[in-house]
């Protein structure tokens, strides 16, 4: 079981209506997203639509638990695979201009580009984790979890200075 958290990056949390906060955006993008249809949209949508102008850090984390522990639910490549997911479907103009979407690649990130001996603070306990720290468009962590799933995080390189780099539960 996966499940992946997409956040909305304010780059001034402190006042969310400085248009330093806003995304940018494509004339197309941004045209679509003030066109507003001849039919009444529900609050969801709505809400949906005014988050599409401020940066999104999509998929940004996700959280994985396998029933049966193998390879393949290790940290080092869940992380491998969260990394080249987001640089799949994220990154995809900048690593390989000019090709289709449907154009198959190899993957960009293997298990030896993981460092073992990461650290990372998980509920404010710093915990040993792995780390792909090579890649020049993203960075990427991640650990293993208590109750035995695997949480990883793959950001934008270009905001981490704007990112805490941490992981709470949610309840």
């Amino acid at each position: 079981m996966t499940a992946s958290i997409t956040y909305t990056l304010w780059r001034n949390p402190d006042d969310r209506s400085d248009p330093v906060n806003l995304a940018d955006l494509n004339e197309k993008t941004r045209r679509s997203i003030e066109e507003v249809p001849p039919w009444p949209r529900p609050p969801w949508l709505i809400e949906y639509v005014e988050r599409l102008r401020y940066p999104q850090l999509e998929e940004a984390v996700r959280t994985t638990w396998h029933r049966d522990p193998s390879e393949r639910s290790s940290v080092r490549s869940l992380l491998v695979d969260h990394v080249n997911h987001i640089l799949m479907n994220q990154y995809r103009q900048e690593l390989w201009p000019g090709s289709n979407p449907w154009d198959q690649h190899a993957p960009t990130v293997t298990g030896r580009m993981v460092n073992s001996q990461a650290r990372t603070l998980i509920n404010g306990v710093d915990m040993p984790g792995a780390e792909v720290d090579t890649d020049p468009f993203v960075y990427g962590i991640g650990a293993q979890l208590a109750g035995g799933g695997v949480v990883t995080a793959v950001l934008p390189r270009a905001e981490l200075m704007r990112i805490q780099v941490q992981f709470t539960t949610r309840r």
